[in-house]
């Protein structure tokens, strides 16, 4: 069964940078859509982005297009979001996903089966 462990979170300052990775294991990522959700205290998940292992399409949404990054490393077998221009408001709980509709790209957690546990990113000055 496929399990997920995040890393990488930690503290930055505000405009800083951060990489997460997704660590996969008891299965190849290749049928799953991995996607990235953010969980801010007092807020619901919110959906960050997310790709398709099948065919390597992404989806990034409003919120953190253009800063934030979603990627493949098939060496390692991860999947990670690099964060740039962190905010204030980047501070939350990521937690990474993975959905078994290999083909199809979407944030609805619903469609999302196999969760990792999270990693603590720190924005603050």
């Amino acid at each position: 069964q496929l399990q997920l462990v995040e890393s990488g979170g930690g503290a930055v300052q505000p405009g800083g940078s951060l990489r997460l990775s997704c660590a996969a294991s008891g299965a190849t990522l290749d049928d799953y859509t991995i996607g990235w959700f953010r969980q801010v205290p007092g807020k619901e998940r919110e959906g960050l982005a997310c790709s398709a292992m099948s065919d390597g399409s992404t989806f990034h949404a409003p919120s953190v297009r253009g800063r934030f990054t979603i990627y493949r490393d098939k060496d390692k077998n991860t999947v990670d979001l690099q964060m740039d221009r962190l905010k204030l408001e980047d501070t939350g709980v990521y937690y990474c996903a993975a959905s078994t509709e290999k083909y199809v790209i979407s944030l609805a957690e619903s469609r999302y089966t196999f969760w990792g546990r999270g990693t603590q990113v720190f924005v603050s000055s």
